[in-house]
Parts: C-alpha cells; sequence; structure tokens
C-alpha cells in the first residue's frame, strides 16, 4: 500500500454544509406547522363553543314529551276515557326511497286510498304520522314490511270505552290530545297536564346512545256526576222513540233537583268518540245545550207559578176558556178544545192556552219576565260544557202587544233543555234554584278535590213550589200526562207540543214534543226532561215524550233504590201489581196538542191524541174478556178501526187520534198495509201499526 493511500484512510470526515434545498423544505415544514398548531387553536380554544353547538345539533334531538291526560270517570268510577300507549305509523322525511310502492303497501294493510296516500307522502314536509291508534298485530305487520322510512312508534292516544255512551258530556280529544268538544274541551287545561322534553343522543346511524330529560307532568282526572247506568237507560229508550216515530233527534236529561247532579245527558243522533272523524256535525251537535226551541206548553209552569207566588190567583179560581178561543188586538188563539170554565189547577191539568194566556195578562209584562229570569232562562246555566246556547228572551220594551200572550204559553221564547230541567228541578226542590252541574271531583296529586258548592236562589216560595207539584200530579193522574204514569211512584210533570217555524211561519205538521216532570212527588229523587224533535204523524208530547219518561224515571228509581211511595193493589196470586180501581176514575186522556200560532187563522186546534194502553182479549160483542188473576179497568167501548188504504200519514194520525187509537208508522208516502184491519174492534188506546209506500 502506498503511503499516499494510507493517509487517505486515516484522514477525519467532515459533514456536508446543508443545501438551500434542504433549508427551504425546512422552513415549508415550520410555516405548515404553525398553520396546523393554528388552526387548531382557533377550532380547540376559539371556536370551540360554536363547534360544540353544531355537534349537538347533529347528534341531539330535544323531543317534547307530551304528559299523560287526565282521565274522565262517570259518578262511580267506571272509566269514560282514558289515554294508553298505542303504535302509530310514522314516514320519515327524505328517509322513503320508493313512494309508489310504500304507499300502496300501507293502503293495503291500513285501509287507505293508495294515490291519496302517496300524495300525503309527497307532501310532508316533516317526519308525517300516517294513522294512530294502531292494534299490536297490525303494528307489527306494517314493521314485517321493512319499508324504508316507516317506522311505528308508542304514542298516548285517548280511548273512551263506552263507546258513543255519555259522548255528549266526554267530548273528544283530537289528535294532538287538545280537548275539542264537551268536558274534554271545558276542562282542558286540567286534564292536559305539563308537557315534558327529553334530550336524544343519535350517532350518525340515527341509533339512540345516551336520554335524559324532565317527563313532565301528568294532568287530573275528573269525576263527572253522570251515572253511565242511567245514561244507558235514557239514551236506550230515545233511541227508540226517535226510531219508532221518525224524529229528527231528541235529548233527555236526568237531574238530582237537591244538588243540581246530572246523572245522565243524553243527544241523539250520537257519535262514537273513538271515531269522530267519522261523525257528521248534526250528530256532534249537543242537543241538551246547544239545540234551542219553543218550548209550548211545558213553559206553563212559570205562567201559572209566577201568577200563584205573587197571590194573583189559587188553584181554585175558575178562569172563562171562552170555549177555545181568544182574541188579542186582532189575533185569534185557538185552544186544542173548546173549554168553558176551567179552574186554575184544570188549565194546566188540560193545558189551556187561552187560561195560560188569561194568567198572564194577569201578571203583565214586566213581572212575567222577571219570573222568567228569576227561573234562569235567557242566560246559559254555566254547566260544564261548552258553547252553551243562552236561549232567545227579549226585554219587555220589545215585545209586541201579544207577546205576553205568546210567552205564557211558550211561544216567542227558546230555550235549551238543560234551562228547562233546571226550572222544572226548582219546583221538585221547594222553590229554590241550584245551577245544574257535571263535574263533581277533579284530582290534585293524590287527593280528590270537590267542586265548590253553588249555593241555590230562591225563585218562588216553598208554599207555591209545594201548590205546583199537586198541579202538576194532577196533569199526570187526570191530564195531558197520563202516558207518563209511573209503577209504584207518584209523579208529576207536563206535556208540550210546539210548533216548529219553518220558513217563517208554524208549521201545522211539525213539532218538537216534550215531557219534564219529577217523582216521587213529595220528596223528588229525580228530574226528568225528554224532548223529540220532528216525530212523524203529527203526535203529540203525551203519545211521543211521556212514554221516555216513564221508562227512564222507573229503571233509574228501581236503579238507585228509591223507596216505592204508591200503593199498588194486588191480584189474589200476589204477583201481579194492578193500579187500584180509583185510579181509572179520572177524566178521558186529553193531550195538550201544540199551542196555536198567534195568527187570525180560524181552523180548529190540533186533534188530541191518547194514550197507548195494553191490549186485552175481546168477546164475540167486541167487550173485553177477564182472565184468570186479573182486574179488569174499564177503558171505554170498543173502537172500530178505520180502513187507512191510500191515506197519507198525517190523515191517518189524525184519524188514529180522533178515535182514541195509538198510531205506529212505518215508511213513508201512502198507507198499503194495516194491523189490526179495518173493521176490527179493539180498545181504546190499540196500537196500530201502518205502512207506508210511495
Amino acid at each position: 500500500m502506498s503511503r499516499s493511500s494510507v493517509s487517505s484512510f486515516s484522514r477525519p470526515r467532515t459533514s456536508p454544509k446543508p443545501s438551500q434545498r434542504v433549508r427551504w423544505l425546512a422552513g415549508v415544514l415550520g410555516v405548515w406547522m404553525l398553520v396546523v398548531v393554528g388552526r387548531l387553536y382557533s377550532l380547540q380554544i376559539i371556536q370551540y363553543a360554536t363547534w360544540i353547538t353544531e355537534e349537538h345539533k347533529q347528534q341531539d334531538r330535544t323531543r317534547m314529551v307530551p304528559p299523560v291526560r287526565g282521565a274522565i270517570y262517570d259518578r262511580n268510577l267506571h272509566p269514560l276515557a282514558i289515554s294508553q300507549l298505542m303504535d302509530s305509523v310514522y314516514a320519515k322525511k327524505g328517509k322513503i326511497s320508493d313512494y309508489s310502492g310504500t304507499a300502496r303497501a300501507l293502503a293495503s294493510l291500513l285501509g287507505e286510498d293508495a294515490a291519496q296516500l302517496e300524495n300525503r307522502l309527497r307532501s310532508a314536509r316533516h317526519d308525517y304520522r300516517v294513522k294512530w291508534g294502531l292494534s299490536k298485530d297490525l303494528a307489527a305487520r306494517v314493521r314485517s314490511l321493512g319499508l324504508s322510512g316507516i317506522l311505528t312508534e308508542k304514542e298516548l292516544e285517548r280511548v273512551y270505552p263506552a263507546g258513543s255512551l255519555a259522548s255528549a258530556v266526554t267530548g273528544y280529544a283530537g289528535v294532538d290530545d287538545q280537548g275539542l268538544s264537551g268536558v274534554e274541551m271545558t276542562l282542558d287545561h286540567t286534564m292536559a297536564g305539563r308537557p315534558g322534553r327529553m334530550l336524544v343522543s343519535n350517532d350518525a346511524h340515527q341509533r339512540t346512545f345516551q336520554s335524559s330529560g324532565w317527563r313532565g307532568q301528568a294532568g287530573s282526572d275528573v269525576v263527572l256526576t253522570i251515572d253511565e247506568n242511567i245514561t244507558r237507560f235514557a239514551e236506550t229508550a230515545l233511541v227508540d222513540a226517535v226510531d219508532r216515530w221518525h224524529a229528527a233527534g231528541g235529548t233527555v236529561i236526568v237531574e238530582d233537583p237537591s244538588t243540581g247532579d246530572i246523572l245522565a245527558l243524553v243527544s241523539v243522533p250520537t257519535f262514537d268518540p273513538n271515531d269522530y272523524e267519522h261523525s257528521t256535525r248534526e250528530a256532534r251537535l249537543n242537543r241538551a245545550t246547544q239545540w234551542v226551541y219553543e218550548p209550548g206548553s211545558v213553559f206553563k209552569l212559570v205562567t201559572l207559578s209566577a201568577a200563584l207566588d205573587l197571590g194573583l190567583t189559587d188553584p181554585r179560581k175558575i178562569i172563562d176558556c171562552q170555549m177555545g178561543k181568544i182574541v188579542l188586538y186582532g189575533h185569534t188563539i185557538h185552544d186544542h178544545e173548546r173549554f168553558g170554565d176551567l179552574s186554575v189547577e184544570d188549565v194546566l191539568v188540560h193545558s189551556s192556552d187561552v187560561g195560560a194566556i188569561k194568567i198572564g195578562l194577569l201578571l203583565g209584562e214586566d213581572r212575567l219576565y222577571q219570573y222568567i229570569r228569576r227561573y234562569g232562562f235567557g242566560v246559559p246555566t254555566g254547566v260544564e260544557l261548552p258553547r252553551e246556547e243562552p236561549g232567545l228572551l227579549q226585554p219587555p220594551e220589545k215585545w209586541s202587544g201579544i207577546s205576553v200572550a205568546a210567552i205564557s204559553i211558550g211561544q216567542e221564547i227558546s230555550v235549551t233543555g238543560v234551562q228547562l230541567v233546571s226550572a222544572y228541578a226548582t219546583i221538585a226542590d221547594g222553590g229554590s234554584r241550584l245551577p245544574p252541574r257535571l263535574v263533581r271531583e277533579v284530582s290534585v296529586g293524590s287527593n280528590w278535590v270537590p267542586r265548590p258548592a253553588i249555593p241555590g236562589q230562591r225563585v218562588v216560595s216553598e208554599r207555591t213550589a209545594g201548590i205546583m207539584k199537586q198541579m202538576l200530579e194532577a196533569v199526570v193522574e187526570r191530564g195531558t200526562g197520563q202516558t207518563a204514569k209511573l209503577s209504584g211512584y207518584s209523579a208529576a210533570g207536563k206535556t208540550g207540543t210546539a210548533q216548529k217555524v219553518v220558513n217563517g211561519v208554524y208549521s201545522h205538521h211539525i213539532y218538537v214534543d216534550s215531557f219534564v216532570g219529577f217523582a216521587p212527588v213529595e220528596r223528588p229523587a229525580l228530574v226528568v226532561l225528554v224532548s223529540v224533535d220532528s216525530p212523524s204523524g203529527g203526535a203529540m208530547g203525551g203519545a211521543v215524550a211521556g212514554p221516555v219518561f216513564k221508562s227512564v224515571m222507573e229503571q233509574s228509581l228501581t236503579y238507585l233504590k228509591v223507596p216505592k211511595d204508591r200503593a199498588e193493589l194486588l191480584v189474589a196470586d200476589n204477583r201481579t201489581p194492578v193500579r187500584p180501581a180509583a185510579a181509572s176514575k179520572t177524566a178521558p186522556i186529553e193531550d195538550d196538542g201544540p199551542a196555536e200560532p198567534v195568527s187570525e187563522n180560524e181552523s180548529d186546534g190540533a186533534a188530541r191524541g191518547s194514550a197507548p194502553v195494553e191490549s186485552v182479549a175481546l168477546t164475540g160483542d167486541g167487550t173485553p174478556a177477564p182472565s184468570a188473576g186479573m182486574v179488569l179497568i174499564a177503558k171505554g167501548p170498543p173502537v172500530t178501526v178505520p180502513d187507512f188504504t191510500g191515506l197519507a200519514v198525517r190523515p191517518v194520525a189524525d184519524q188514529c187520534a180522533s178515535d182514541g187509537l195509538d198510531l205506529v208508522v212505518t215508511g213513508s208516502g201512502l198507507a198499503v198495509e194495516q194491523d189490526p184491519p179495518a173493521g176490527a174492534r179493539v180498545p181504546p188506546g190499540t196500537k196500530v201499526e201502518v205502512r207506508f209506500a210511495r
């Protein structure tokens, strides 16, 4: 090896100097690091609050948690309205891939129209609730379809276990749990509760991984004065009468006169609040509080009690009824019968319009108006139902010369059923008027708080109320209200047949038939009002409304275990009760007929109706044949059934009323069939079924 080689090996190496390129790269990396650090500083420190907010917007959702709506119970704590968890079908906005196929699949299960459902799904701007209140089985079938964007959720839904029963009282709540009618609407703020809030955190796949919040406060429960069983008695009897008489509708109200508690309030036609969307507006009309009508003869209670209370007359005072006709300011008013001299009591018993008008004239405008207002007419009663009508009552300065006469017999004034039943409850309770009420208690936490009682207001003296009780009892015993006689109980009340105004004039064929009364007479437990709108055949109040009163009152008194106060004559087998023979010594049954409109019409008044009675077997000569173990009460000579073939309903009804037969109408048009046949000999009061056809 050469020297030069060795020396080169042993020489130490030196690091090369950094080039310009390296320095440039280092500078770039340094600047990049500064930018990254600055950006991180901005994100983590300066913009921290902003980005945290955006993160929560993407992950978190605040949901309103609806509270449990308070339940509605009847007086015996039977549920009338409750809230329970049920399945609903939702469509998620923007998650549906095939609108047409999804709509067809859902429509076949949910009973919807596929085209309409598709339009709703496409036009929805937010998550859309397709249907609510699904059964468990139906909800499972929807989930089994596996449709994208379609899911089911548990929600609180309003359910009415009794269906249409008491729907006029409970009303209904909408899909958003807001009360829309009835007590649901009146006490919405009490039963609604306070909604809660739930914070829900979802991941990128919308899966919930965290939730927290406040679930709100449940609404208060409500106990009504309504009795579900008495309501069922009333609804069944009223529906039967409306169907039998082909009427437009009607109402029955049952009240406890000692407290003002309404035990039943029925309006027909009715509706099912579980399916209120498919009901008609007419069915949702509450005829007890929102239907106003001229009351007719039932209003004579006000006229006569006012005159008695002021000492202007007494039950025995004789009034000349002028053979059924009175002329005032050129207007002639007819009675339904040509009455001569009648006592004040018999004016009420036989429902003489002329007699009542003379008593009204004795009172004068101002005093009559004062007592009408005392009874609560012209203003809402305050019962816990929405949109209650006040009725129509003009002040005396707006009355015409014949208004005092018309109002005395229940014309030129419009009332509601709840006002009328309250007026008769005033007499039943000794002359003091208690406001009717539907709500008995409301829950506050775990306690029940009774609704505060409102003191009664004196309308007439206790003595006047006692006299009116006796006179109203005579109406049932020997007057126009004999169809309302009860088995085992005394009863008092008044019939009414008010002509309806059609196209500005009083109709001679369309009436509102009513009966209002109470029982037992001395210590009334219940007051019952029955009003039937536009029964066919020109039937009168006693024939239409009286039997409904009898049915509802007898069932209700028996159900409440009210002791009987009327002795019954028992036959030898001690099983079949028959009224005492003395009870048959009464005047013939006379319906009050419609109040004649105030006009110059000189035509006769409406024909009298008669009460249906039980038919009995006849002998060969047409007289009743006694059967073993029965006591017969004479009902008058046999009647020959006319031939109604080819006649319209009105003349058939008039003929039946004249002959004392009870007409049952089927169909419309002209008479084509009848039972019993023409020429048959039957007892007075026998039912004659006539079928009409076009």
